[in-house]
């Protein structure tokens, strides 16, 4: 075939796709005339991620998993924000970890919202102001947050997603690596990439945490004598000169994401549980609750504690859904110890 007409096979299938891209948003807009008359809310992770199981399964063509999810959360953002356009806050400034780990979730089209601390975003949703809010919950070089471990406890909102972002972090500059006499960054930035900054002979400079990685940016461009450790994509929208990219010391640095609302998933195929968990002060007690687990047939993913107020609480998780009959026998027993945080598609075991 020739070029033209390859193009015009192509011109053919785009009208097609257009046409069938209407019908759909028809079927979306009936969706949510029958959800307006019951407030069911518009967004359901556990229904868009069946979809993208069930196309992978299906699909035979030259598409990757990877590129199935990108042209369909995109078109699941178009549908949710023709019917109700939500806002969606997030931790720090545009282009941070948060808000690419919240596009990655609900696409370009979404209505962000930025806010400067991980217990406001909780604030901001509880409020209304916005109707999710995408929050860190863990790195795999730093641990826990625990931010958002008090906030969890704090606020009497759900999580109803996670997701997990690869941590790739830059080295920008106005400045020769020689003339740099301070860093800017986030505290765990400068941590995660010692090794580089040994060798490059930038262990004895001045390091200066702020609030984000794109306050860091912001700083370096007003600072000759300064750099900025940052993502790279941050860097580029800011305009601050790119020197290194890729400078942490492991490869495989991710961090974890949950996705907070006001509402409650049904079940999936396979979800995932959160819990807060308060026990008695009592020789035994832990031992005991993570035994009715093992009885109830449960695999538990994660056990952390932390102390708030002076008291301790373990945030767990495990398989399952919180309705299921096992989980259900263990909330009836321990039912005033136990907070459920939320019941989610299971995306990942660990970061």
């Amino acid at each position: 075939m020739t070029l033209d007409e390859l193009r015009i096979g192509i011109d053919k299938i785009d009208n097609k796709l257009l046409e069938l891209y209407n019908e759909r948003m028809e079927y979306v807009h009936q969706v949510g005339e029958l959800k307006n008359t019951t407030g069911a809310p518009i967004y359901r992770p556990e229904r868009e991620q069946s979809i993208l199981n069930r196309l992978k399964n299906r699909n035979s063509g030259k598409l990757t998993d990877e590129a199935i999810d990108a042209l369909f959360i995109e078109m699941f953002t178009v549908a949710r924000n023709l019917e109700l356009p939500e806002r969606v806050a997030y931790l720090g400034e545009e282009a941070s970890f948060t808000h690419q780990a919240a596009k990655s979730k609900f696409g370009l089209m979404s209505s962000y919202l930025p806010i400067n601390s991980i217990q406001g975003i909780f604030r901001e949703v509880s409020r209304g102001t916005a109707k999710f809010g995408v929050v860190p919950i863990e790195n795999s070089s730093n641990g826990i947050v625990s931010d958002t471990i008090y906030s969890l406890d704090a606020f009497n909102l759900k999580i109803i997603a996670e997701m997990v972002l690869d941590v790739h972090l830059a080295f920008a500059t106005l400045s020769e690596v020689k003339d740099i006499k301070r860093i800017y960054s986030k505290d765990i930035a400068f941590g995660q990439c010692r090794n580089f900054l040994e060798d490059l002979g930038l262990d004895n400079v001045e390091y200066i945490p702020v609030e984000s990685t794109v306050k860091a940016i912001k700083m370096a461009l007003e600072d000759e004598e300064a750099a900025a450790i940052c993502p790279k994509v941050a860097s580029t929208l800011y305009r601050l000169p790119l020197l290194f990219d890729n400078i942490q010391d492991a490869d495989n640095n991710r961090t974890r994401f949950f996705v907070i609302s006001d509402f409650e998933n049904l079940p999936s195929p396979s979800d995932k549980t959160s819990i807060l968990v308060r026990l008695p002060n009592t020789p035994g007690a832990l031992v005991d609750f993570l035994n009715d687990f093992e009885s109830a047939h449960i695999n538990l993913t994660k056990i952390k504690s932390h102390i708030i107020e002076g008291q301790s609480l373990f945030f767990i998780e495990f398989d399952g859904h919180q309705d299921n009959d096992n989980i259900q026998q263990i909330v009836k027993k321990h039912g005033t110890c136990i907070k459920i945080l939320g019941s989610y598609v299971k995306e990942t075991d660990d970061v």
